[in-house]
């Protein structure tokens, strides 16, 4: 296993790290199989509730591909790369489990598709964040998919031309990171999230996740009708049943997770 890319479990959580911090925690081809064999591996893990996806160091989240390496390859090479990317992208929104961000430092182009494909983003008020592929003559392409689902459409169309760098406050802003928080709240935060995750119904956030990802690009009406069956999926689950008998007992519920 190279030490690019940590993976640990601890109390639950998957932990999964890019370890590459003299590259700004850029994505190798071998981080990118890395995520794509963990995510395979924390999916089918039951005592696993959410993930956190890092960068180590306090520089960068991630900056993207490696240009060093995207610039030698050649021909087939470098297609297999952009769908290996682009699987990772589509593994992250198939996967039953919530998926948190922990955003210490700086997030750029391919970086910022990998923080898009997370539920939650919490980053601390100093980073930035930026699509600067343009300043290089590329473009945001697979990123593109995300960028447009969420931010207002004529902001991500200037992020894209300009490659401008926004601050966390901006992105928050624009719907691309759920809290900005000071660097001595920062740990806390992020664990205390971790920790709530930890405590929900694993069943319900399972069908609930992988049912708001089906309907996000249904019509309004099939939509309401896909949700109003899922609802009777999560509601037929053991986790229901026990949550409710929880509720009405007045303790805390015990998840099975089915």
């Amino acid at each position: 296993m190279s030490t690019d890319f940590i993976y640990e479990v601890k109390n639950h959580v998957a932990y999964m790290t890019i370890n590459r911090p003299e590259r700004r925690n850029a994505l190798s081809t071998g981080v990118v199989h890395a995520f794509l064999e963990y995510l395979d591996k924390t999916g089918a893990d039951k005592e696993v509730r959410p993930i956190c996806i890092t960068g180590a160091g306090e520089k960068a989240f991630c900056a993207g591909a490696d240009l060093g390496a995207a610039a030698s390859a050649q021909g087939e090479e470098k297609l297999k790369s952009i769908r290996e990317y682009a699987e990772l992208l589509k593994k992250m929104s198939q996967i039953g489990k919530p998926i948190l961000a922990r955003v210490a430092g700086d997030c750029m182009a391919g970086g910022l598709g990998l923080m898009l494909s997370c539920d939650i983003v919490i980053a601390k008020s100093n980073v930035r964040f930026a699509t600067p592929e343009i300043n290089v003559g590329l473009w945001p392409m697979m990123i593109g998919a995300l960028l447009f689902r969420h931010l207002p459409r004529k902001q991500a169309w200037y992020l894209a031309y300009s490659g401008k760098r926004i601050t966390a406050e901006e992105g928050k802003e624009l719907g691309m990171v759920t809290k900005v928080v000071e660097e001595d709240r920062f740990e806390n935060e992020v664990e205390e999230t971790l920790a709530m995750l930890c405590s929900r119904s694993p069943a319900a956030m399972r069908i609930g996740r992988q049912a708001y990802y089906a309907a996000m690009d249904k019509d309004f009406g099939e939509a309401l009708d896909y949700l109003s069956e899922k609802f009777g999926e999560v509601a037929s689950t053991e986790d229901a049943t026990e949550g409710l008998k929880a509720f009405l007992e007045k303790r805390e519920p015990v998840w099975k997770g089915r």
